[in-house]
């Protein structure tokens, strides 16, 4: 597969694949769009090859890269999407690293991704992803400019999560408000899968306002973390999406509504953090449409952490109140598109991706025409 012939090219405007032997980097940086202002988009730290452990190596290895440069091309154009509804001044890039972490980040390898973005002149800044960290943005910004979610720095805005579980809270709200006509959420029960730095905050904002959780994640520490403070029943990470609750709130990886999951999913709202969280997001949106199931788009749930660095990437002094209404104002921007999707008679989805292309679309030509 080559990168123009992936399902997940759309228009891209640039592809970067970046290697350096001497730390063991293998990276893909993809721009989707700078319509709307610089790329920004996390970068994300996954070892690609795992899922392939039982292939022959060769075999395993072309899977891998597969995999890897459909991944960053689907969720580059998902932070153009993202930052268009959240109406941001930024465009759409994602990078990601190949290889297992806990094996092989080093100072080293950060420093020589770095260089990498460096070389791309502000056009890709990067961020916080899953399997990076604040730690790893800090070696990151000691070879390049264009880093963002630092903890330290004259913009600094620090840690993104935070902001994105808040942004969700309000999208959940927005929903259980939109369906089920309930303006709080005492005792609505939410399924939560993963309950990491986004999913756990997500569960203390939900226990807070009187849901009732029941989670899981693959990493025991996670629960033992949230438990420790927050009530919930713990249920096996294969069984979250069949649970008996009116929430499914997917906060791990994408491609879990599927097919198989999708005729399992009790719910009748799924809104959580995770990106790409339909497998398929035609074929999908339309499965749960059908099912009268309510899904909040991702990249408009989860966009509080892209709007938390927003000041950072400009290089503007960050407005604590200015960020929080844009996060609060997530719940709107959904309350949007629910509307114009039951009007319409057609997926949540494919209605924000068209409001979304819409806006980059606009903003391309308002540069065509400005330079003329």
């Amino acid at each position: 597969m080559t990168v123009f012939s992936s399902r997940a090219f759309d228009k891209h405007e640039q592809v970067v694949f970046c290697n350096d032997p001497d730390t063991g980097l293998r990276a893909i940086i993809a721009v989707h769009s700078t319509a709307l202002g610089p790329a920004v988009g996390g970068c994300r730290f996954w070892d690609y090859l795992s899922a392939h452990a039982h292939a022959p190596a060769d075999v395993a290895e072309a899977r891998a890269d597969e995999d890897a440069i459909f991944d960053v091309l689907r969720l580059s154009r998902g932070m153009s999407y993202k930052n268009a509804m959240a109406g941001l001044r930024l465009g759409g890039g994602k990078a990601v690293i190949m290889g297992d972490p806990a094996h092989l980040a080093s100072p080293a390898l950060f420093h020589a991704f770095g260089r990498h973005i460096q070389r791309l002149s502000g056009t890709y800044l990067t961020a916080e992803d899953v399997g990076t960290s604040p730690a790893f943005m800090t070696e990151i910004a000691k070879t390049t400019d264009y880093v963002t979610g630092l903890e330290d720095g004259e913009f600094a805005t620090g840690d993104p999560s935070p902001q994105t579980a808040i942004g969700v809270f309000h999208g959940i709200k927005a929903a259980v408000g939109y369906k089920l006509g309930r303006s709080d959420l005492a005792g609505v029960r939410v399924a939560i899968q993963g309950v990491g730095h986004v999913g756990g905050g997500v569960a203390r904002h939900l226990h807070e306002a009187g849901a009732t959780l029941i989670v899981a994640d693959v990493n025991q520490r996670n629960i033992g973390r949230l438990t420790a403070d927050v009530p919930a029943d713990v249920v096996s990470p294969q069984a979250i999406h069949t649970v008996d609750a009116e929430v499914f709130a997917p906060c791990a990886l994408g491609g879990g509504i599927n097919d198989r999951t999708i005729p399992q999913i009790k719910a009748q709202v799924i809104a959580g953090a995770a990106n790409n969280q339909l497998e398929n997001e035609r074929v999908h949106g339309e499965a749960l449409r059908r099912r009268g199931i309510l899904y909040a788009p991702d990249y408009v749930i989860n966009a509080g952490g892209i709007i938390s660095v927003e000041t950072e990437a400009l290089k503007e002094p960050l407005d604590e109140a200015a960020r929080h209404a844009k996060v609060t104002n997530i719940a709107n921007t959904l309350r949007e598109v629910f509307q114009k999707a039951d009007a319409e008679d057609r997926p949540t989805g494919l209605v924000a991706n068209e409001i979304a292309e819409r806006r980059i679309a606009d903003a391309r030509q308002s540069r065509v025409e400005a330079a003329e």
